[in-house]
């Protein structure tokens, strides 16, 4: 069902640029960098949008249009919008409690919220908050024992979608992280302490909520650990290459819908049509992984082509603004996920940040679906000028 959300946002940040912006003025530096920053040279992380951008759309002034609508069916629900909020780690290093503000936001206007294994609230907040509607991002782990606990867990709080992230057989090369202290192990050092320091209402925020922790993998980790021994705990936990026979036993164990979340080419999509998954991802980590790799607009529109009448092809990185959304649908993307964008928000603007973001973005949305007469989401790829 709809949630009916009034749309409304704060005119003063018209724009995720804008709310970037103040993001940066917000949050220490080395949280901020963790946020904002790619991989290597961060070539991809520009690429991707970018690239987004190069779509074009063709207007349709003279048609009898009426009203377009922006309600998504996907795997069973309604949602009221054909974007969701992705999985993003340490959420609450960027702003405290901020994994609780955006999935509430999330709940009340309807769309998906997506919880990562390492982000700073538990699989069993989130599902409280959201009443059992957010899906939970695996990291997988090394331990069958660990792997089979979570996806239970996940079951539990009646998950409805399960997303298995492929795209991480090893932790991105990233200059910024490594300079700021938080590659692993991580370690807290006295600049970073005076950019703290510098940010007086991050700092009281994150003493009211507590320091972030891994909330969802606390059953997991031993008590005490020092920096140095969570880098440990961390690279001993997770084995993040995932391959076939990895992926069969989770399908077999969860019965709601699975999603496999990383996937850049068209073999690892036919793989994941072979082993019954129910939807793919066409994503590069928001340009985190491999900057030596293609942006995501191009593998989704080879993808959504090939294989889009035989799974749902969703995607994420490089999105954000509602034109980068109606771009991407037009060019074969059944739905839309944002990390990024949502985290500038909840930085720049605290418990307000989520409800303004998505009430901007369905604004966009809206506006374009308008200008160029598409009544419904799934009517997008008639709009998508061919004429290039």
């Amino acid at each position: 069902m709809s949630s009916k959300k009034e749309i409304r946002f704060d005119t003063r940040f018209p724009s995720i640029d804008d709310l970037r912006n103040r993001a940066k003025k917000r949050i220490p530096k080395f949280a901020f960098e963790y946020l904002d920053g790619g991989c290597n040279e961060d070539v991809n992380l520009r690429k991707n949008t970018s690239e987004i951008r190069k779509v074009e759309l063709l207007p349709n002034y003279l048609d009898a249009h009426t009203h377009s609508n922006m309600q998504t069916e996907l795997f069973g629900h309604t949602y009221d919008a054909p974007f969701g909020i992705a999985p993003v780690g340490l959420q609450g290093l960027m702003w405290p409690n901020a994994p609780e503000i955006l999935a509430k936001s999330a709940f009340e206007h309807n769309i998906p919220f997506v919880l990562s294994t390492v982000s700073t609230s538990s699989i069993e907040r989130i599902s409280e908050i959201t009443e059992g509607k957010s899906w939970f991002q695996l990291y997988h782990p090394a331990e069958d024992k660990v792997r089979d606990d979570l996806i239970n867990r996940a079951a539990n709080a009646e998950c409805p979608v399960l997303v298995i992230l492929c795209d991480v057989p090893t932790f991105g090369f990233r200059p910024r992280d490594i300079r700021n202290g938080l590659a692993m192990p991580p370690k807290m050092s006295i600049k970073n302490i005076l950019q703290i320091l510098g940010k007086p209402n991050w700092a009281i925020q994150t003493l009211k909520h507590g320091q972030p922790n891994f909330e969802t993998l606390k059953p997991y980790m031993p008590k005490g650990l020092d920096l140095k021994q969570l880098g440990k705990f961390m690279n001993d936990t997770f084995s993040g290459r995932l391959n076939e026979e990895k992926i069969k036993p989770i399908r077999d164990m969860w019965k709601g819908k699975l999603v496999l979340k990383g996937v850049a080419n068209e073999v690892d999509a036919e793989k994941a049509i072979q082993l019954g998954l129910d939807g793919i991802i066409v994503s590069n980590h928001g340009g985190r992984q491999l900057d030596a790799g293609e942006s995501t607009i191009k593998p989704l529109t080879r993808i959504a082509k090939k294989y889009g009448d035989k799974i749902t092809v969703m995607m994420d990185s490089g999105i954000r603004s509602g034109p980068d959304i109606a771009r991407t649908l037009s060019s074969g993307a059944k739905f839309t996920f944002m990390g990024r964008s949502f985290m500038y928000g909840v930085s720049a603007l605290g418990n307000k940040g989520g409800d303004h973001t998505i009430s901007l973005l369905k604004t966009e949305l809206q506006q374009v679906m308008e200008q160029i007469c598409c009544k419904e989401v799934i009517d997008f790829p008639k709009f998508l000028n061919k004429n290039k």
